[in-house]
């Protein structure tokens, strides 16, 4: 199942317009009415998987705020009155659809913020706390924007719209970081960061095509009377990505360095559009579909455009720099106490499939390393698994700073036939590992 499910999500270009046309195909030949009762439970499956995996903590930690700052002016005094305006061109006649274009530029930034400014080597905390700003501002703004904005045209119901905000947002948002704080308490960083981590953002995948699914469904027969309406939705939406990508690269190429415009970039023009979708679809009722209609097209614009710009960034702002060890290092270690014994290290390489565990001492740091290799070898010596590790003599752990080049991690594991390095951050507390399929992926990935 997660196989196909990460199939869907690596292809979001063409797995959306599928779902669209399934829903459009099935509402056609089908009655839909049953499809509103899905709306509520997909819009969870939606929006809290993806707050599992928000880092709100790195909203606190030391930054740029000049390019903060900047980014959320864009967001919320630019774009949302550029939406509003092509509104009112395009749609002066479908209210309802002009809402949908407000709706998706007044929610700022998305996980998609975070993931193509890695692949652009940007600035990855500045990012992230676009990410957590524009989530929290963005829904407590939208209640007060949409009724401003579009109040007089558009029956916009001020409570209720703040009430939904707080049941699709906050509460999955609470969920997810007490879910978070859960599951790295019960299985540890390394198996949250290795394993756990992925998975979440593939569920949200799954509530998003069925919103898609359902939107469409409940549409059919209105696309269907009318067939040139999606493509009549597609030229707004290009000239307000295409001139939001404009504005943030002229104002990251003038103002900020490198990683940062590339952060104000992806924080700006990426919509968080699984909110825009709940909000339109558990707040307006049966209005919500024809909301959710350009939402829904925004999302082949966005992915696609995503991916475009990424191949341009080094000829915009210039090639990034060194890879470091941060780059590529995947946060968390797995490993075990010295006084442990060693069928605990067996267990552990056995159940994560993993090469090696990191041994640490009485002050949490690392004295060494214990390899399948080297158990293999001490059981055919005759060593008992209730052998503790602190009698084992162990394999040297390498180990270097997070800002260490990249190069030099790949020498030292070259020179000392090391498959596992360890991490440290600027204060030296253990932070991650980089092994050899970290780097091989890294450079498959170029």
């Amino acid at each position: 199942m997660w196989k196909q499910i990460s199939f869907l999500k690596k292809n979001l270009v063409t797995s959306i317009p599928f779902f669209m046309i399934f829903g459009i195909v099935f509402g056609a030949n089908f009655n839909t009415e049953f499809l509103k009762s899905f709306i509520l439970p997909l819009t969870f499956l939606m929006v809290y998987p993806m707050m599992v995996n928000l880092q709100i903590k790195k909203l606190f930690l030391k930054g740029n705020s000049k390019v903060q700052i900047v980014t959320q002016i864009i967001n919320f005094a630019i774009i949302p009155f550029i939406a509003f305006g092509l509104g009112k061109i395009f749609f002066s006649d479908k209210p309802l659809i002009a809402l949908g274009l407000l709706l998706a530029s007044l929610l700022p930034t998305s996980g998609m913020t975070i993931s193509w400014t890695g692949f652009a080597k940007g600035n990855l905390n500045e990012a992230i706390k676009m990410t957590v700003i524009g989530l929290i501002v963005g829904s407590l703004a939208t209640p007060l924007y949409a009724k401003w904005l579009m109040g007089t045209v558009v029956e916009i119901p001020l409570a209720n719209v703040f009430k939904q905000i707080v049941l699709v947002v906050f509460l999955p948002m609470i969920a997810g970081q007490l879910t978070q704080k859960f599951v790295i308490w019960k299985y540890g960083m390394a198996k949250y960061q290795k394993d756990i981590k992925k998975k979440f953002p593939m569920l949200s995948i799954v509530g998003v095509l069925g919103i898609v699914f359902v939107a469409m469904a409940l549409k059919a027969k209105t696309i269907l009377s009318q067939p040139t309406m999606l493509i009549d939705l597609f030229i707004p939406l290009i000239i307000l990505y295409g001139f939001n990508y404009l504005l943030s690269t002229l104002v990251g190429k003038l103002f900020f360095k490198r990683e940062e415009s590339i952060a104000l970039v992806y924080g700006t023009v990426m919509r968080n559009l699984s909110i825009a979708l709940a909000i339109a679809m558990t707040v307006f009722g049966k209005q919500g579909s024809d909301i959710a209609l350009i939402i829904a097209m925004a999302y082949i614009i966005q992915v696609q455009t995503a991916a475009w710009y990424v191949k341009f960034t080094d000829m915009i702002f210039g090639p990034a720099r060194e890879d470091i060890a941060k780059d590529i290092m995947e946060e968390g270690v797995f490993a075990l106490h010295k006084n442990s014994i060693l069928h605990d290290a067996i267990k552990i390489l056995d159940e994560e499939h993993i090469h090696s565990v990191a041994i640490l001492d009485n002050k949490e740091n690392p004295i060494g390393l214990i390899t399948s290799e080297m158990i293999i070898n001490l059981l055919a010596d005759g060593i008992k698994t209730t052998q503790k590790l602190s009698t084992i003599k162990l394999i040297p752990a390498l180990k270097f700073s997070e800002k260490v080049p990249l190069k030099k991690v790949i020498n030292a594991m070259k020179r000392k036939h090391e498959y596992k390095v360890l991490i440290t951050d600027e204060k030296g507390n253990l932070k991650g590992v980089i092994t050899e399929s970290d780097v091989l992926s890294r450079i498959n990935k170029k």
